[in-house]
Order: C-alpha cells, then structure tokens, then sequence
C-alpha cells in the first residue's frame, strides 16, 4: 500500500476530536480548550452534529456510545437506543394490514432515546454547565450554518412532499417555500428556542440542572408537544397509508439511558469492545473470530484474497446476526457460543475458493429454529414494491439521501469517547410542531412475527445497527466507527485488519479502498437480500476486481472516493495522541493538538 496520505494524521497531547462534520469537530474541540473534558466535547459535538446533519440524526434519535473513564478507570458502554412503546405489538401492526414495519411514519417510532443519553453522559461524566455544552448548538440553529449540498439536495428532493403530506416538515425544513440552497445560512429558530429552554432548566447543581432538563423532555414541555400533536395526527409513511401513533405519554416517562458492560474479544494481542446484541457490535467481533485462523498478514491488503476472506467471513458473521441477535433484555442470546472457538473453527472451514450465494447461519444446539426462520425468511416476499431503504445509509451510492453520524474525543486526562448517533432525521417523520425535530423511525427493524429475538415487542430495544468502537493494547486506547446502517461493522473490520497486521497509520488505512457485502438481509424497511452482491471502490485495481468476479462475486465497482465515512483517534501511553477522518464527501475532519 501507499505512504500517500490525503490529509495529515492528527497528532498531540492536549486532546483530538474527529467527527463526520468539521464544524461538530470545532465545536467538540473548543470544549476541550474551555476547560471541559471528553464527555463535555462530546455531547456539544453531537448537539451541534444534529444541527449541521439533521439529515442523519436528531434529538429524537438514538445513540450508543463506548467510552473508557479515566477516573474509573473502566471500558463502558452507554445505551441510548430506547424501546418500543407499550402499544406496539405485532396484532397491532398486523391489523393495519401490515407485513413490514414501514420506514418512516408514526408507527415506525419507539421512545426517543439520544437526548436522555447525553444528559446521562454529561451528568455523570462532564464537568462543564448545562448551558456552556448547549450553547454552540443554540447558536449554530439561532444564527445559521452553511447548509451542506447534501442537506440542500435532501430537502429538494422531499419539499413536494413535505408540502402536501407533512406541511409541519415543511415549516421547519423550507421557510418561505423554498428549500435551502446549498451553502447559504440555515437555520432552525424552533429547535434553537427548545434547547434554549432546556438549557434553562432550574437546579441547584449542575447534576440537578441536567436532570430537571431530562425531566422536561421526557414529561415537561417536550413530551407535551409530542403529544399534543400526536393526539390526532395521521401520517403519511412509505407503506403510502396514513397511520397513527402508538407512542404514549407512559412510554417516554419511565424510560432512562443505561450503563452495561461491554462485550470484547481479544485479537492479535487487542481487545476490541462492542455494544451487545441489541446492535450489530458483535457481528465485527464474530467475523474477527473467524478470521483469527488466517494468516491476514501475509495477503496483499487490497489484494483479492484479504477482500474474498473478508466477505466471505462477514457474510458467515451477518447471518448470524440475523439469525441470532436481538435485545438480552427479551431474548436468551447464544454469545458465549457464537465467539467460542470451537464455533468459529467450524465457520471458518465454509470459507471456500469460491463466493458462497447461500444464507449460511450457524447451528446452535438449541436455537437451530431461529438459523431454520432466517434462511425461510430470507428468500420471503414481503409485497412492499420496489422501494428505497428507509436507512439512509450511503446516499451517492443509491437514490435515496442521508447517512448517520460519528464522533470520536479524547482529552488529556485520557477519558475518550467514541458514539454513533442517528434517528431522527428529517426524512424520518414529521417536525413536532414549535419544537423543531422530528421522531425517529428506527422500530423498522423489528418482525412482524412471533418468537424472533428481533420480534416486535412491548419494551424491547430494536436490533440497532449503531455500532462504536474501543480497541486496547498494552495500554494504548483506540477509539473508531463509521455511519452507514449495515456496512458500519464491515468498514470498521477492514479498517482495523488493515491497522492491525500491516502496520499502517490511522488515516493510510482511511485512504485505503474499502468493500462491503449486500449479501445478507437488510436491516431496514424493505429488507433486501441480494445474495453474493458486493461493492468495491475501483482504486483496488483492475487485477483484483477481475480475481473477484472470477471466484463469482457480483461486484459493483463505485465511483472512486465514495464508501465509507470512519474516523478514528488513539491515545499512546506516554498521552500523544493521534486522529484522523476519511476524506470521502469532503465533510468529515480530525482537529487537535
């Protein structure tokens, strides 16, 4: 591989911040340099990346976030990924004359979940007010930020809609009319007023401030513009019916972000810890399992045999996820067994010359009717139609617009942070009205069948495909992740390879072209399956995308520059510190010093 490097690799020791939006990974930094810590950089980030991206996530959205406490000295995981209302059942859905959960509307939407999990974060791990996190957020909504061409073309493409379907939408997203040219001012005054308000909340403390403010989302003013509108709203969703919502005043009251323990594997001398099975983190660490028994180092790293072994193993991986995982809290998840050797040993042995077109999940003695439901659901039509995915997962590569966003922080004391956050983007649902942000969509993901560790069910978090990052070795700390809904684990896994056995920087392996799999079945409305497909970008070469037809992959070459969107920073023992952003879309940017 090349030394070529499109940007600079950050390096310092004060504190690095990358993030999918150069001015999120401004806001982040200027945090650090105001005396805040990484927990502080990275909820005003992720505020402001709901500003600038409100195309791929929103207050009302989701989050998972990975961080390791310097003061604790311990590797967590905060889940933000909330539940399905108590009326969501599947007798509900069903009557509605349902086979998927759709895409967007009201009846795709859980309990809000990302607000809560950064108020959790800022309280028990910040240091700075309420009101000074907030407030570049604010600003950037009250006074306007250059709107990106893919924002600008997002609403373009959905003002006719907005107009006649969901004309609150319309308010917010095309004032006067129009939707926004790019690079022009936007702003959203609703969304400024509302965090304004919260960031007013009364305490007496700064934790205490932080909690009245989560109290008046999920029970004060907020939920009470949520559900007044709600009351009587029926909206139009990609099933092309109107529906309302099951979403109730209850449902956002008793739900909190949690703590848990991450789930980790030890590779190559790294422990890589990931979100449990109620996301898709452990597919990576399943795939890493199986890879284990190759000699990686010793292939070509944009060779045909690293890009087949690596398919070919995610494709083993991602069956089982579909098979297999869902939320610990509802279902009995075989993990133990799904990263035990012995398990893996006999995967690996399926890995063949050539590309399987079959749906291969593993046989777990006891669950092997969940592998037997998978393979029959997969080859199901589901009478949806031909319609874009309601993930909006890598926009230039498809029609529909939008992706998710990702942040990584770390500071001089060595807490770091890495979080996904997404949901809620503009194209989910219609704006509240007065407070300037939609709900999410992310119910989508759920069954509309019984006995599933992915079924639609009262309480249960939906199988999310959110996945951040932490990698340790010898005391070195490695945060990373990426947006793209079902390509996230398999970009991070190249990535990491890559940094792991070739021992190239942070952004050499970026720069580096990337692949994915569409083998498996998708994780959104209308859940494609498109057996042995895969995309590569062209600078591999021509040698290798020849070599990988030949084995019998459908390979769809892209246009150079234009899968993936990882970021990444490590933190060295002696406190040096790196970070990097991949240069595809222009928008993403690693600052520090």
């Amino acid at each position: 591989m090349s030394d070529f490097t499109t940007r600079p690799e950050i390096r310092g020791t004060f504190g690095v911040v990358t993030s999918t939006h150069w001015i999120a990974s401004a806001v982040g930094m200027s945090i650090l340099e105001k005396g805040g810590n990484a927990f502080d950089a990275a909820v005003a980030c992720a505020l402001t990346l709901q500003i600038v991206e409100p195309h791929l996530n929103g207050p009302a959205g989701d989050m998972p976030a990975i961080f390791h406490s310097a003061e604790t000295g311990k590797t967590e995981v905060l889940c933000a990924q909330a539940v399905a209302p108590a009326g969501a059942t599947v007798e509900h859905y069903k009557e509605q004359g349902l086979t998927l959960i759709p895409g967007s509307g009201l009846l795709s939407t859980v309990v809000p979940g990302a607000f809560d999990g950064w108020m959790l974060m800022l309280r028990d791990h910040g240091t700075l007010s309420l009101r000074e996190v907030m407030q570049p957020a604010i600003d950037y909504a009250r006074g306007g930020h250059p709107v990106l061409p893919r924002v600008a073309n997002t609403i373009s493409g959905l003002a006719d809609f907005f107009a006649k379907e969901w004309p609150s939408s319309a308010v917010v997203w095309t004032p006067g009319g129009k939707a926004p040219e790019a690079h022009t001012l936007f702003k959203n005054p609703d969304l400024a007023a509302t965090y304004d308000r919260l960031a007013d909340s009364a305490g007496d403390t700064r934790e205490a401030q932080i909690d009245e403010a989560r109290r008046q989302w999920r029970e004060g003013f907020v939920a009470d513009a949520i559900f007044d509108y709600l009351e009587d709203a029926q909206v139009m969703d990609v099933s092309e019916a109107s529906h309302s919502a099951v979403l109730a005043p209850e449902d956002m009251a008793i739900w909190r972000a949690t703590y848990e323990a991450p789930l980790s594997f030890d590779y190559h001398g790294w422990t890589v810890n990931k979100t449990h099975a109620w996301s898709q983190g452990p597919v990576m660490l399943q795939a890493l399992a199986i890879l284990k028994g190759f000699d990686i180092g010793a292939m070509d790293p944009n060779g045909a045999d690293f890009v087949h072994t690596v398919i070919e193993a995610m494709k083993l991986a991602y069956a089982d996820r579909e098979a297999y995982y869902g939320d610990p809290d509802h279902s009995d998840i075989p993990m133990d067994v799904l990263l035990s050797e012995d398990y893996n040993a006999e995967r690996r042995k399926l890995i063949g010359a050539k590309a399987s077109l079959e749906q291969r999940p593993g046989r777990v003695p006891g669950y092997e009717h969940l592998a037997d439901a998978y393979v029959e659901r997969s080859t199901r039509d589901f009478n949806v139609g031909q319609v874009a995915a309601q993930e909006p997962t890598m926009s230039h590569l498809t029609e529909k617009r939008g992706d998710t966003v990702h942040l990584d922080v770390i500071d001089r004391w060595g807490n770091m942070v890495a979080a996904t956050p997404s949901g809620g983007w503009l194209q989910s649902n219609p704006v509240i009205p007065g407070l300037g942000f939609p709900l999410n969509s992310r119910a989508q993901m759920f069954w509309l069948e019984h006995g599933l560790p992915t079924s639609l069910a009262p309480g249960r978090r939906p199988r999310t495909t959110l996945t951040p990052s932490l990698a340790e070795k010898d005391g070195v700390r490695l945060v990373f992740g990426t947006p793209g809904g079902d390509q996230q684990d398999q970009w991070q896994l190249i990535w990491f390879l890559r940094f792991v056995h070739f021992g190239l920087g942070l952004q050499e392996c970026m720069d580096a072209p990337l692949f994915h799999s569409m083998h498996f079945q998708g994780s959104f409305f209308p859940r494609e399956v498109r057996p042995g497909e895969m995309m590569i970008e062209p600078n591999v070469g021509e040698a290798t995308i020849s070599d990988l037809q030949a084995r019998g992959h459908k390979v769809t070459v892209a246009d150079p520059w234009t899968v993936g969107r990882l970021t990444a920073a490590l933190r060295e023992v002696d406190g040096t510190m790196r970070a990097a952003a991949t240069p595809r879309l222009m928008q993403a940017y690693a600052v520090g010093r």
